[in-house]
Order: C-alpha cells, then structure tokens, then sequence
C-alpha cells in the first residue's frame, strides 16, 4: 500500500507554498546541480522567468529523479525574503531538514510550468524512498554499465563517491567520450598507477583533460558546453598489474574500430 506524503508530513497553510518542478532546462540537470553545489542549488530558486512565479512566502522544491521516472527529490523549503525586478531572494528554511536529499517523492505531474499551487499536489504526493543517507549521486554500476553525463560524472568527482572511486582507481582501460552536438567521438586510456578515477578526474577539472581536439570545443570556463554534450562510457577495464602497452594497443583497436581518427571524431593520432 502506497504512503502520501501528507501522512507523515502534515502541512498546514499549504496557500503559502509554491511547489517547485525543477527539469532540465536545456543546459542542466536539477538532479546534479542539487547535488554539486548547494549555493547553485539555491540559485534555481532565485531564478526570475520574467514574470512573478513565486508569488506566495514559501517555495517546496523538487528536483527531477530522472534517473527514475515520475519521480523527485526533496531539495527543501525555501522563503521568499525580497523580489527584485531580475532575481528573487530565497532563504533555506529549518522545515523538513531532515527529509533534503533524502525524500524520494513520486508524482505524475507534466504539466508546463515548474512552479505550481502546492495545494493542488499535496493530496497525491506518494512516498518512493526515504534514503538512509543524502543523495550523492547514482550507486556504482559495474564496469561493463557505465554511461555517464559529464554532469553525472562531475558529480561523482567531487562528493567523492566511494564506490565509484574504489572501483576505478583501481582499474586501468579505455574509455569513449561521445560529443552528443557534433556526434564525433574521442577514444582515450588511463594507465600508470592512478587509473580511470584519475584521469576522469581530470576532465571535471578542465573539461578537456589535456587534449587538443577537446580543447578546441571546451572554450567556457564554466564547462557548460561539457555538461550540455559530453557522455562517458568504459570500453574496457583492465586490473591495475596489465603492462600500460596492453592498454595502449586495445586503445588503437578502438580508435580504428570507432573510426575516430581524422574528421570522423576527435583523435589526433
């Protein structure tokens, strides 16, 4: 039998709450931008659309689960302190800390805009999960399912992810970054002694991790070209012993089996 929200959270005044539908909005997942940065995080909340969509004390926002569907994360409640004429300004509030990032909410709402009557969804807000810990990002897969958003992937980086970082750090091989704009791909290897956590790690940073094709494209600072079109995938994991010209040559193989060589993708050599 399914739990409503409202019977284990009773919310009275529900005429003062807005609920916030946070989706994609062409250039970002809610989801990891929930999960990177809280001060970001808030900023989906300051975000004027252009017309007075937050126009009650109290904002219940929600970010899209995409991962599953029809479903949403609690990302908390906040008040609306001023309205400025380009920007609100919101505080995060003490009601229902416990439940941030933790309350998995299941709701069928498609409706256009993002930012409805709380009162017209209270009643049919149905439980999923309650999470034993805040949401950091999806559990670790298996080498052989891994396909990743740069946001998904910038995301595991800096929370730390355990599970992830234990599997590839210790794991050498060959991975495929997909531009999903141009449709070119760019086939690369991590070796030495760090592995794929490592060189994966490099590319949250720089958005390119040093190479001259991916360079071209990432010219933003703010890796918004990266989180808009790049995605990971793992071809190949080898144990961190496997001689690093083993990796080098099943490297070649793909480059020559994904023709990414040359104008068809993002290969050099």
């Amino acid at each position: 039998m399914a739990i409503l929200l409202k019977e284990i959270w009773p919310i009275e005044r529900r005429e003062d709450y807005k609920v916030h539908f946070a989706r994609w909005n062409g250039d970002a997942q809610p989801l990891e931008v929930f999960v990177r940065d809280k001060g970001e995080w808030q900023g989906w909340q300051e975000y004027w659309p252009g017309r007075n969509d937050f126009n009650r004390p109290l904002i219940f926002s929600l970010a899209q689960f995409y991962h599953e569907s029809n479903t949403w994360l609690f990302g908390g409640i906040f008040r609306v302190l001023k309205r400025h004429d380009n920007r609100y300004e919101v505080a995060l509030q003490n009601a229902g800390a416990g439940f941030i990032g933790r309350l998995k909410l299941r709701s069928d709402y498609r409706g256009r805009t993002t930012r409805a009557n709380f009162e017209n969804h209270y009643d049919d807000f149905v439980v999923q999960e309650i999470l034993r810990e805040p949401y950091s990002g999806r559990q670790f897969p298996g080498y052989e399912d891994i396909d990743l958003s740069f946001e998904e992937l910038e995301t595991l980086v800096k929370n730390d992810r355990s599970d992830w970082k234990a599997a590839l750090e210790n794991a050498k091989g060959i991975y495929l970054i997909n531009d999903t704009n141009t449709g070119k791909r760019y086939v690369g290897s991590a070796c030495g002694d760090q592995g794929i956590w490592s060189r994966w790690s490099s590319y949250v940073t720089s958005g390119h991790g040093g190479n001259v094709e991916l360079r071209a494209l990432v010219k933003d600072p703010s890796l918004r070209y990266c989180r808009s079109h790049f995605r990971f995938a793992l071809l190949e994991h080898r144990p961190m012993p496997t001689l690093d010209g083993v990796i080098h040559d099943r490297e070649g193989f793909w480059k020559r089996i994904l023709l990414t060589r040359g104008e068809q993708g993002l290969n050099r050599n």
